[in-house]
Parts: C-alpha cells; structure tokens; sequence
C-alpha cells in the first residue's frame, strides 16, 4: 500500500497543499483532479519520489514496486522500443543486461558460473522468460506494429513514442501505477484499450487527467485538490462533480433546514448508485456512497467560465450546403469531393483518420482557405465565428486583453467589455494583460469570448478544449449544449462530444465519408 503522511508542499511563500495523509488502497483507481496550477502533477512527482516534500514523508510496503509514465518523449532515443518497455521494471532489465554481459564473456568462470545462477533465479521469479511476450502484447495493444518492436525509439514516430513510454509504465504488473495525462496524443483504439486494462487493474492505480470520460470509467475515487488539501471521495468525476455542485447551492442557502439539505443528498446518492453498477467495484462503491453526508462533501473554490453563445437571430431552414469539396495539401489529398448537407438543429461531430483533414475543412467552410474544387452554399440567414485548433494569429498584436476583445463587441464601452472579461476569468489587473504574452488557456478563453460576443448562429469549433482545465472544459461543454444555433466541431474529449453531437461524420482515407445521425457512443457502438 502506498500512502501519503502529513504531506505539504511549499514554493517560496506558497503553499500548494498541506498536511495531506492519504492511504491509497489496492484496487482502487485515484483520479486526482483540481485547478491548473494546484499542484496535481507535483504531488504524483512527490508520490514516486521525484520531489520531496516540504514536510512528511510516503511510505511505500516492503517489496513492492511503482511504476510512473514518463514525460520526457526523447529520452530512450538510443535504445529500442522492446527494451525501452522492459525497463518499466528496472530490476529485471538489469539483469537482464547483467546476464548478456556475464555470458558474453570469453574467459567464463566458476565464479561468473554462480552469478549467473543467482541471477537466472531472480529473473525466474520476476516472469523475466515471459517478459518480451509480455511487453509485445501491450505494444501491440497500443497500436505499434511488431515490425516496430525492435527498432531504435529514434526511428518511430512522436506519436509512438507516447505509446512506448505508455507501454513501459504498464509493463510488469506494478503494485502502484502512476499516471499523469495517459490519454494525451492517443487515438481512440488505444484509449479504449487503456480503460479496459486499467478497469481490470488488480493493484493501485493514481492518475491525473482532464478527461471527463476516461475518469468517469475508470475511477473508483476521485482526490481533489482544493483549499489547500487533497479531499479523497468515492465514486467517479460525474459524482465528485454533481455532489460539489449540490454542496455550493446550499452553502448558498443558509435558510434550509439541515434535514433537508440531508434528504436531497441522498435522494441524489441513490439515483447514481443505482448507476454504479457500470462501474468497477460496484456493490462496495455503493455501500460507501450510501454513507456519506453532506458535511462530508465541500463545495469546491475553484471558478468556472461563464460560457454562454446566443444568436442574434435563429437560423432558416436553408443552413449549408457543401458540394464536391477537394483540396490537396503539399501534394497530398486531404478532402476528395466531398458532399454534405447541414440541417435545423445539427450538432455535427467531424472524424477523420488524417487529422488535417479536419481542420482544413472548417478553414474552408470560415472562409480563410478557398478549396480547389467545389462550393459552399449558405442560407441567407446565417452568421458564422469560427475557434481555429491555431489561435496564435489573432493574438500577434500589441493590445491587451480589455483592447484587444473590444474590436470584437457591438459595445465598445470598457465597462461592459471588463465586466463580460470578469465572466471568463480575467478579473482587475488580469484584463490588461498583453494578449501576445497570455498563455495557451487564456487565447482560448479570449477566442470564446469573442465567439459570445459576435451573435453567430452557426459556429465551428476545431478542438476548442486544447489547454483548457476541467473547469474551462465543463463550462464550453455546457456552452455548446444550449446553444440553440448549429455547430460543426472537432474534439478528443469524449464526453464534450457524446454530449453535444446529434450527428457524427467521419471522413476517411481511402476518401469515404460515414454520415450518421447517432450519438457518439452510438457510433462507437458502445451504448
């Protein structure tokens, strides 16, 4: 078991968390959620022995073995993909190596002789004989063709690259498995498999994520990091997030009587646990949901956008037609006339095998690329705004944020354009930051305000959660769902797109296009 006594963390004044204890139980999943910035990533580092921490210390039992998925994508360059997954368990990739070199020797001795037994009983006992069965069955999982498997890490693609070190944290069976973003840069194949191998996980698993969908399948707890501490819930992020939100609206009315606030907690824990049985561990997950009060569950400090798109007038019925689109791209056929209609009330989700694809396409359709063949036919009634997956052209100025969202308001007044910045976060001195200097997340928040702003009714959205935090990431999801316009738009979050999409198109390489009017689990076949 691992576990976490009296852990703080301080920078300088700072103070990320403190005086944490947590026990972490075998065959529970941690998803350890919290703001950007509240120190998520730093605690898996202080878990696995990277940083130590300010004050306390984690224990580890005897013998067992944790593992940690690695950031550094460049750093097995020279060795290959097989051994580069191997080394997720350090102890038996060195005796592995011990072995090569003691055997490799021209002057064998008696004494090499008894080393080399010692070491061929402990690589027995770590299933070393198994070992690149092993590490190929996860490889191949993952998506890395075997024609890979024993290539240099500095001959495969970046995206592989993820997969492999993915793959090494994996391998081995760990007792603790650490694991911070596991789904950045994964294809759908993978993250699938992934829930599926974590759901069936027996040891410990603790990972930070900002997938709503990933948490909600695989978590049987979630560990937030609020108020300075780290608060561990049963249940998975739909039920952290629900159960939060209903602590806030009635710490907001203190005029309710206690029993009352109990009666609707409850009634609350008993339509998810009727749902629990989807989940990992189910009946015990159940038993301890049915415990909780409402004392126990804070309302969370941190801040939500308010995102909110309203059209300046409905669409007709005459939306868009786009007729025989193709457009090559350095010498390569990214769309091949390609033909759809959008329809009242169409939410379209865009799939395509060649990610370029897809944002070419909403380039055309915004109107900043013109297609090679083909034509775009509008409705008179529609007005469009556009978030591109590549903001940083808008923001090459030297305006601040209160000028630069000005250009884009029917009301030029400061004070109403500062108040509509409060909204997305960018309260006092914030608003006069320079654009050019704002980070990844704060250019998405300004484009969003933009896009509120301009009265669309038809909006297109190229992966409008990139950089964004779970909080961001909720607000454009709910955003998106009460938008009353159409949207077309591309997204890996899961959830953002089964719950927004009544329509899913997938183009695919060979040039055909799947239309269907499904959700996204529909499609997927998965519900």
């Amino acid at each position: 078991m691992l576990s976490a006594n009296g852990v703080t963390i301080r920078f300088g004044k700072r103070v990320l968390f403190e005086d944490v204890t947590i026990q972490f139980g075998k065959g529970n999943c941690y998803g350890i959620i919290g703001a950007n910035g509240a120190g998520k990533s730093t605690f898996l580092k202080v878990l696995s022995g990277e940083i130590e921490p300010s004050k306390g210390d984690v224990s580890l039992n005897k013998g067992e073995r944790i593992s940690v998925l690695k950031q550094d994508h460049f750093a097995f360059e020279e060795y290959s993909v097989m051994d580069t997954v191997i080394m997720g368990n350090k102890e038996l990739y060195d005796i592995m190596k011990e072995k090569e070199k003691i055997y490799a020797k021209p002057d064998f001795s008696e004494e090499d002789g008894m080393k080399a037994a010692k070491l061929e009983e402990r690589f027995s006992e770590l299933d070393g004989w198994n070992a690149e069965s092993d590490a190929a069955i996860i490889l191949n999982n993952l998506g890395i063709a075997p024609e890979n498997h024993y290539k240099f890490m500095k001959e495969i693609e970046a995206r592989d690259k993820v997969k492999v070190l993915l793959a090494q944290s994996l391998f081995g069976n760990p007792d603790v498995l650490l694991l911070d973003e596991p789904t950045n840069d994964l294809d759908l194949k993978s993250i699938n498999w992934l829930q599926d191998f974590l759901i069936d996980f027996e040891n410990t698993v603790i990972v930070v994520s900002h997938d709503r969908y990933f948490l909600n399948k695989v978590c049987t707890h979630i560990a937030d990091v609020d108020f300075g501490k780290i608060k561990v819930y049963p249940g998975n992020y739909d039920f952290w997030y629900e159960s939060s939100q209903l602590a806030l609206k009635q710490a907001r009315d203190q005029n309710k009587k206690k029993e009352e606030k109990i009666k609707e907690l409850q009634d609350f824990i008993a339509r998810f646990s009727a749902n629990a049985s989807k989940s990992k561990q189910a009946t015990s997950r159940k038993k301890t949901l049915e415990k909780i009060e409402l004392e126990e569950i804070k309302p969370s400090n941190r801040k939500y956008p308010y995102v909110d798109f309203k059209p300046d007038r409905e669409p007709g019925k005459e939306i868009l037609q786009v007729k025989n689109l193709s457009k090559t791209i350095e010498g390569v056929k990214v769309l091949d006339k390609l033909c759809f209609d959008v329809k009242q009330g169409d939410k379209i989700a865009f799939l395509a095998d060649n990610e370029l694809a897809k944002t070419v396409l909403f380039q055309i359709i915004a109107g900043e690329l013109e297609p090679d063949e083909g034509e775009l036919i509008w409705g008179t009634t529609i007005t469009k705004d556009y978030f591109p997956k590549d903001n940083n052209y808008l923001f090459n100025t030297d305006e601040n944020v209160t000028e630069w969202l000005r250009k884009y308001s029917k009301d030029p007044d400061e004070t109403y354009v500062r108040s509509f910045l409060g909204r997305m976060l960018f309260s006092g001195d914030e608003a006069l930051k320079q654009v050019k200097v704002l980070s990844g997340g704060e250019k998405v928040r300004c484009v969003l305000s933009k896009m509120m702003l301009s009265g669309a009714n038809f909006l297109l959205f190229d992966e409008p959660t990139n950089h964004l935090d779970m909080e961001s990431i909720t607000s454009v999801n709910e955003g998106m769902k009460r938008f009353i316009g159409n949207i077309l738009f591309t997204s890996h979050d899961h959830e953002l797109t089964q719950t927004v999409a009544n329509r899913i198109i997938d183009l695919k390489e060979n040039g055909k296009v799947i239309d269907r009017e499904v959700t996204y689990n529909q499609y997927l076949g998965i519900e």
